[in-house]
């Protein structure tokens, strides 16, 4: 079970004028293969609520435009070990441009979360 992946929900946004990267997260029992489907919507909607709770802090922003809502599959033990590495850099003040760059370094498969009027979240792959 040492390289079952992982599926990963994160945002990257600023609350309160401060850099934050709340993420969700679920072991997964085999790759995705394709879209991430039920289990991507579950995590992607999870997220979602945590970040509109935490509204109450302060005003919410994305910090990376299109990019700020993304959705990563990578084996747990990289979740676990360099995941939260690169999140302290990114809110210690690291650039947008390194922490992107590193998280496609450590995904797998990634997308972006987006929605559509009268539809379902949708997964777009991120290249």
């Amino acid at each position: 079970m040492a390289d079952a992946p992982y599926l990963v929900a994160l945002a990257l946004v600023e609350l309160d004028g401060k850099r934050a990267l709340p993420l969700t997260g679920k072991s997964q029992r085999e790759a995705s293969g394709g879209e991430p489907g039920e289990a991507g919507r579950t995590l992607a909607l999870e997220l979602l609520l945590r970040l509109w709770q935490r509204s109450d802090e302060g005003a919410l922003r994305r910090a990376a435009a299109e990019d700020s809502l993304l959705l990563l599959e990578m084996p747990l033990e990289v979740m676990s070990e360099r995941l939260p590495l690169i999140k302290a850099d990114w809110i210690a003040g690291g650039t947008t441009e390194e922490l992107l760059a590193s998280l496609k370094q450590l995904a797998q498969r990634r997308w972006r979360i987006g929605i559509v009027k009268y539809q379902p979240a949708t997964f777009t792959p991120w290249p």
